[in-house]
């Protein structure tokens, strides 16, 4: 996490503009310090489980679970290679179906942002089939679709699309109406008033709405990977499970929760560059 260079050196300088010890610490435990303490403690927590695991005769057969076979695991997965092919299957996956979430989720939640008739139309089937977890469309999806790629595409799709589209709708609903009325009075079009006034407004909503759609998509992705593919994070796990090898299950966990955190990272960036507002 960076301090922007301002803030950095306000904290630096005390009252008299002389500089401050207290400021310089404060910053560099927001920075780096509070962070790093709950990694270690992340880390320490894991190493506990391990120690426990790897001390019971019943369960000393999972002991590779542990940090330290998983990190050693990791590292030989990263220098041969092996890591990448199930990283891109999985992030092409979950790529299309955010694509197809987004395409799906704005216009529909433009569309009931503004319409208050087709809002209250849709407000119990759209609530119902949110309700529906994703993975319970698996059985139709295998039916629908003649790969399993495209089954999957279509699960982190119905997983993704409720944030984007519902954000989206409340983004809309906050635009002020004045805006609207001064648009017209200007000769504004439709089309006009969605890629000037809509769309830059709400630009942030639609983020917000995809960072939450990350998450889910993220989660529903690795079961969804379990049956039918031969790639992926989630096939990578199985395959691991089956075959005993559990610090390669504990390495691609790393992978995994690396990776989501990367991506989160990305959409708070996108939500702060199309924020109207300061953030502190």
């Amino acid at each position: 996490m960076s301090i922007p260079l301002p803030a950095m050196s306000n904290m630096l300088r005390d009252a008299s503009g002389g500089f401050s010890w207290r400021g310089a610490l404060r910053g560099l435990m927001t920075g780096v310090g509070y962070p790093a303490i709950g990694i270690l403690v992340l880390l320490a927590v894991w190493w506990l489980g391990g120690w426990l695991i790897a001390s019971n005769p019943a369960t000393e057969s999972f002991a590779d679970f542990a940090p330290g076979p998983a990190f050693a695991r990791l590292a030989d997965l990263l220098g041969n290679g092996q890591v990448l092919e199930p990283v891109a299957s999985s992030l092409y996956r979950i790529g299309l179906g955010l694509l197809w979430a987004v395409v799906v989720g704005v216009p529909v939640g433009v569309a009931i942002g503004l319409n208050a008739a087709l809002r209250e139309i849709s407000h119990v089937p759209f609530q119902f089939l949110r309700m529906i977890s994703p993975l319970a469309w698996m059985p139709i999806a295998v039916l629908a679709f003649a790969t399993w790629d495209s089954a999957i595409v279509f699960l982190v799709t119905v997983a993704a699309v409720w944030p984007v589209l519902f954000s989206t709708a409340q983004g809309v609903r906050r635009i002020d109406p004045m805006w609207f009325k001064v648009a017209k009075n200007l000769g504004a079009g439709g089309g006009h008033m969605l890629r000037r006034i809509i769309l830059p407004a709400i630009g942030q909503d639609i983020f917000a709405g995809i960072r939450l759609a990350v998450g889910v998509a993220w989660i529903v992705l690795v079961p969804a990977e379990y049956l039918g593919v031969t790639s992926g994070l989630g096939y990578a796990i199985n395959d691991a499970r089956d075959t005993l090898e559990y610090d390669t299950l504990a390495a691609m966990v790393v992978v995994i929760g690396v990776i989501g955190f990367v991506l989160d990272g990305i959409c708070v960036q996108l939500i702060k560059r199309f924020s109207w507002h300061q953030q502190d």
